[in-house]
């Protein structure tokens, strides 16, 4: 009887419903995650569970977007150091730079290629928090 190896667990937050089919599938492989799709599901989801890292979408539709919900995490102790991924449709450097001073430890941009986003999550992961994943 082989030990199962524990996945890493992921939170995307994404409100593109086929973004959130796609990242499903193509990182269940890799991490054990949970999808959510605004700021009121990302504090439902944030409490109860510890997650490892978080794959972040920077504009959210509702209330707050990704950076408020990057800056709001950075604050608290509990999370001022859980990896964060920001991903983003928008490329010009301001983007970039208030994705950075939000508080995100990578930003990427969308379209990104499936390999990149795997080997950003996995390399921030183990770069801040020394999780390896299998």
């Amino acid at each position: 009887m082989s030990e199962e190896v524990k996945k890493p667990k992921l939170l995307v937050v994404e409100d593109d419903y086929e973004n959130q089919k796609f990242l499903q599938i193509f990182l269940k492989r890799k991490f054990d995650l949970e999808i959510c799709d605004s700021s009121e599901t990302f504090y439902e989801k944030l409490e109860p569970n510890k997650f490892n890292i978080i794959l972040m979408d920077i504009s959210l539709r509702g209330k707050k977007d990704g950076l408020q919900l990057t800056r709001e995490i950075r604050e608290m102790p509990e999370y001022k150091d859980l990896p964060v991924v920001g991903l983003s449709a928008h490329a010009f450097q301001r983007d970039k730079d208030n994705a950075y001073n939000a508080g995100v430890d990578v930003f990427l941009t969308k379209p990104v290629q499936n390999d990149v986003l795997l080997e950003t999550l996995i390399k921030t992961l183990e770069d801040k928090s020394g999780i390896k994943v299998q």
